[in-house]
């Protein structure tokens, strides 16, 4: 049964045992990973239903293709630029091709003794996500406290200015 997958942005014909290249994909060496966007599916001539069928492939590398060269020149003007240019990609080996024999590793499986740790981390976020609102109450109040005695200050400086334009009235009389 064949399949053609798209990654990466580039589409690829593919079938069981084939190996690949295709723009680097998260996942080390060994691990399996899921192709799901399937865009047909056949065996021979005939056609399935490509939404129910899924590819399934394993990591051989991540590496880099080949140097590609970029030169700039501009005739007469004694402008050259020479910059070179290597891609990462994923070499990939397609273990399955059908209907629901793709299997994938998510993630590695969690350890029994390592769960009660989570739950403690996790409640101890809790706690400390359930404390910060208070906290940032607090300091509200005092920022408004702080305001009105500025305000009060500013209030004296107006008069004082009153009183010279009083003074320089009184010496013109």
């Amino acid at each position: 049964m064949f399949a053609v997958v798209r990654t990466g942005g580039k589409q690829y014909r593919v079938a069981e045992g084939d190996k690949i290249a295709v723009e680097k994909l998260a996942g080390d060496a060994g691990d399996t990973i899921v192709l799901d966007d399937v865009l047909l599916a056949g065996e021979g001539s005939d056609l399935a239903d490509a939404a129910k069928v899924t590819v399934s492939a394993e990591v051989i590398a991540q590496a880099k293709s080949e140097k590609v060269t970029v030169f700039k020149k501009r005739r007469r003007h004694n402008y050259r630029r020479k910059n070179g240019h290597r891609q990462q990609m994923t070499l990939l080996r397609i273990t399955g091709v059908g209907e629901g024999k793709a299997a994938a590793k998510k993630a590695p499986a969690k350890k029994a003794e390592d769960a009660p740790k989570e739950e403690a981390g996790k409640a101890e976020t809790q706690k400390a996500e359930t404390k910060a609102p208070a906290k940032k109450a607090a300091p509200k109040k005092e920022a408004t406290a702080e305001k009105k005695p500025a305000a009060k200050k500013a209030a004296p400086k107006k008069a004082a200015a009153t009183d010279k334009a009083a003074d320089k009235s009184a010496d013109e009389k």
